[in-house]
């Protein structure tokens, strides 16, 4: 099985305001970068998003590492809040609807299809693939403006 790396990060520009997202795959020395923006988002929506859209571009089943310096990202797979919240039927344990349930139904969708491990990095330090995405963010939101 293909071993990949994802880095991904996301931005915002207010919150909500407008956002971007950056992701950098990984493929035996080889790098592919991708990003994106939405005109009205949050900085939530856009860690979720820069996931999916680095697993939309594995063509196969594959072993994937993420690095992202999303704790909401990250503990929702690594701490079971969503499997808690698959089993609440979207709910939190207060009762309350899950936020952002359309993007983490598609990313539970996306990681079903391969083998991932989520490894939680520190945002804005010494991690330059990290670094990397969230410039590719920022950028990305900067050029949605000019637009």
């Amino acid at each position: 099985m293909k071993k990949v790396d994802l880095y991904t990060d996301g931005a915002c520009s207010g919150n909500p305001g407008a956002g971007g997202w950056g992701a950098i795959l990984l493929y035996n020395g080889i790098e592919k970068e991708i990003s994106g923006a939405f005109p009205e988002t949050t900085n939530n929506r856009m860690e979720i998003y820069a996931v999916i859209a680095g697993l939309r571009c594995l063509k196969e089943r594959c072993e994937v590492t993420v690095y992202s310096d999303s704790a909401y990202t990250v503990n929702a797979f690594n701490a079971g809040w969503l499997q808690s919240w698959l089993r609440g039927g979207w709910k939190k344990a207060d009762g309350k609807p899950v936020l952002n349930a359309d993007l983490w139904s598609e990313l539970y969708t996306l990681t079903k299809e391969h083998v991932i491990t989520f490894i939680k990095v520190k945002g804005h330090a010494d991690n330059a693939y990290n670094n990397r995405c969230d410039a590719l963010a920022r950028a990305a939101i900067k050029a949605l403006r000019q637009e």
